[in-house]
């Protein structure tokens, strides 16, 4: 099965009708001819996409809309609505109160599959990255935007990209839709597909698409869907003359709505305003994704990795430098006395060390080198492609960055002198002879300890050297 479509219509015929066409693309089918025991039924057999009526015996396709938004088991779930022939004041209405789409009979078949496999698509997509009510994922933290589309229509100023064949076209769509936009936006009047890439990508792209042999518009749908900077904006194809074909193959190709009767510019806001929407609410749940996946793996204090991302990157290491026959260098660097700095300053100002400590190191490295956080005043530095000599003076460099210019806290009063000891040890394991040929991220590390105990023994603030055991 491809999905599940709930239908929703009081005449019976109507019904079956869907039902047969529907099947023979292999959906799974559920009927009901009212409103009454929705959210019961919607609850029960988990719709992909919900085909309502205009109107029901006991509502209309919004009061449908309305009911699914108000719950958050079927927030998500898309409504198409059918309306009758040239019934254009209650499509707008629906358009405009939220519903994701509508059609008019009669139903072109073809049309109708494209529209259904595009709103199943979008759902699909949104469930991969799930963002509750509260605005909080797995990894997140409160206060990011939830789902509450008043809350945050679309940004302050949208970037709107109107892409005609000719420029006369895109003039007159850019003045129309001025006036029919309730929001701020900003238009691009582009012409071909290398326009439409050259400057700063827009949030969402109106595509003119007609019946000329080159196709160039349908072209553009696919190559604003593969370019890494376009991919993410929505688009919207407009289809003049109408044509029901076009419109079925731009939505398979990947547009995001179809105004497939030509350029209306009530219509267009309306779904512009709609995508815009989605698109915010996409790019939201990216950065919720991304910001807890960086939260797993960032110390959340001075910025740098933790020890959740540090081991897997040393054991990279490893693997390449033995491949390569090449040299790596692993240091341990851990603050001198840094509890005396807590006892005597307090707590805010050890972070406050801590963090300046950790800015310090990071300017003295290459951009190949990785630094973490490891343990409360414990730094772990891992250099590629590093030999021996490099090493050393590498270090060297890191302890002079730390003690040759005291740590000026704001709070403490004082300038406070700091100091760091680094235990070093550099391996190239395709040459090291011994019984375990490749050696482990925590067996070097428990090495790099031992050197930092003995430059820890051996008076502080100075960097010690050992040969890998391993």
């Amino acid at each position: 099965m491809q999905g599940t479509i709930l239908i929703l219509d009081a005449i019976a015929t109507n019904r079956i009708m869907l039902k047969v066409q529907l099947s023979a693309a292999y959906y799974h089918v559920v009927q009901t001819d009212r409103m009454q025991g929705l959210a019961t039924l919607v609850q029960r057999v988990k719709p992909d996409l919900i085909i309502t009526a205009m109107n029901l015996p006991d509502g209309t396709a919004i009061d449908v809309y309305n009911a699914l938004k108000n719950s958050p088991q079927s927030e998500d779930v898309p409504v198409l609505a059918i309306t009758g022939e040239n019934d254009n004041a209650a499509r707008l209405r629906a358009l405009d109160s939220g519903v994701q789409d509508v059609m008019s009979h009669p139903i072109d078949d073809k049309l109708l599959q494209a529209r259904i496999r595009s709103l199943i698509r979008a759902h699909a997509g949104s469930d991969d990255l799930p963002l509750h009510a509260t605005g909080r994922t797995g990894f997140g933290a409160p206060g990011s935007y939830g789902l509450n589309e008043s809350a945050r229509p679309f940004a302050p100023l949208a970037r709107v990209a109107l892409i005609t064949r000719r420029a006369a076209t895109s003039s007159a769509w850019h003045s129309a839709l001025k006036d029919a936009l309730d929001q701020p936006v900003l238009f691009q009047e582009k012409h071909d597909a290398l326009d439409a890439g050259a400057d700063q990508a827009a949030d969402a792209y109106v595509v003119e698409i007609t019946d000329d042999p080159s196709r160039g518009g349908l072209n553009m749908l696919a190559d604003l869907r593969a370019r890494t900077s376009t991919r993410n904006a929505a688009v919207i194809a407009v289809v003049s003359p109408p044509d029901a074909s076009l419109a079925a193959e731009a939505l398979d190709r990947g547009a995001h709505d179809v105004l497939q009767s030509g350029f209306c510019a009530r219509e267009l806001a309306l779904r512009l305003r709609a995508q815009l929407r989605l698109k915010i609410r996409s790019d939201e749940m990216r950065a919720s994704v991304m910001n807890g996946l960086r939260a797993a793996i960032v110390d959340p204090m001075t910025g740098l990795y933790n020890r959740r991302y540090a081991m897997p990157h040393l054991n990279r290491i490893i693997e390449e430098a033995t491949l390569a026959d090449s040299n790596f260098a692993v240091m341990i660097a851990d603050l001198d006395h840094f509890k005396k700095i807590n006892d005597r300053y307090g707590h805010p100002t050890g972070d406050a060390v801590l963090v300046e400590a950790a800015m310090r190191l990071r300017q003295r490295l290459r951009p190949c080198d990785m630094i973490a956080r490891i343990g409360g005043e414990e730094f772990l530095i891992v250099m590629p492609d590093t030999d021996k000599r490099a090493a050393i003076r590498a270090a060297d460099r890191l302890c002079r960055q730390i003690n040759a210019k005291p740590f000026w806290v704001r709070g403490a009063g004082q300038s406070i002198p700091v100091t760091i000891s680094i235990g070093l040890v550099v391996g190239n394991p395709a040459k090291t002879k011994c019984s375990d040929p490749e050696p482990s991220a925590s067996h070097l590390i428990h090495q790099a300890d031992r050197a930092l105990y003995e430059a820890k023994d051996g008076g502080r603030n100075k960097v010690t050297l050992i040969p890998p055991a391993a």
